[in-house]
């Protein structure tokens, strides 16, 4: 709610976007929206198929190229829109070649390896089968400390008193889900099928509360007197400590106080908020 109520203060938002989603519901005074290739989509300049570099989870840039037929001729790829946004604003005023950026993309490359460590040789390598691994200091047992060494900080456990019907909830992605964007309703990690509004409880925890595996619940949260809830949510009987439940995020960010935040990196507690679960009336 906080993002979007600053959103809708801004005088004008621009989405590039492969497809419609809910977030375009949520815009400034002014809106434009910019549909785009898609990675699977053919992205022809020049009579050639241009290729952009992606990162993968294991710190590996490889390749990718689309092959199907966009849906439109007149679609356009997210580097050459950004690239033509960039000349249309500033102008002479920026030393970047925009427009050499939007011929081809190997020149975008050529700049990033120019820019940053560990990706010389850009175009070459991107091209080669598997890719190319990205630095890491910690793989190769280079630690930039002051005994050269790996060094582990201590951190003490807060402790938290929960009353007889408060949990701690942690927030979780599922397997069908990158960050907050989710592809699928379905959780291969966990077992869970075609649904996202659930909360995993231990199965001694839901007899205790008078409850089932399948119920539908509220969830509450009542950090600093203030009531935050989220609806109608299945129970799930796993496999978690008592006292602990899970559920997936962005379904119970609505739960996480915009004023508890960690002491160093000042980031939302959303692995610890105190809940309430009740059946629903």
């Amino acid at each position: 709610m906080y993002t979007a109520e600053a959103l809708r203060r801004c005088d004008l938002t621009v989405q590039v976007s492969t497809k419609l989603n809910r977030s375009h519901l949520v815009h400034g005074k002014e809106a434009i929206l910019l549909p785009c290739l898609a990675r699977t989509d053919q992205d022809m300049i020049g009579g050639e198929n241009q290729i952009v570099s992606v990162e993968n989870s294991m710190g590996i840039v490889h390749a990718s190229r689309g092959n199907l037929k966009p849906v439109s001729d007149h679609l356009l790829s997210e580097p050459v829109i950004v690239c033509r946004l960039a000349e249309a604003v500033l102008g002479n005023k920026s030393g970047i070649h925009w427009e050499q950026y939007a011929q081809h993309y190997d020149h975008i490359r050529v700049s990033i390896e120019q820019t940053l460590p560990g990706f010389e040789d850009y175009n070459r390598r991107v091209r080669e089968p598997g890719g190319f691994y990205l630095p890491n200091a910690a793989r190769i047992g280079n630690f930039n400390t002051w005994n050269g060494k790996a060094n582990f900080n201590l951190a003490e456990v807060p402790e938290l008193k929960l009353a007889d019907d408060e949990y701690i909830m942690m927030t979780i992605r599922s397997h069908d889900q990158f960050n907050t964007t989710i592809y699928g309703l379905n959780d291969r990690y966990r077992g869970i099928l075609n649904e996202r509004r659930v909360i995993l409880m231990n199965p001694f925890d839901i007899s205790r509360a008078g409850l089932t595996d399948g119920d539908v619940v509220d969830l509450f949260n009542y950090h600093d007197g203030v009531e935050r809830v989220a609806r109608r949510f299945i129970i799930v009987a796993y496999d978690i400590p008592e006292r602990c439940t899970a559920t997936y995020f962005p379904e119970t960010n609505v739960l996480v106080p915009i004023n508890s935040t960690a002491d160093k990196s000042n980031t939302p507690t959303s692995k610890m908020v105190v809940i309430k679960v009740r059946g629903e009336l």
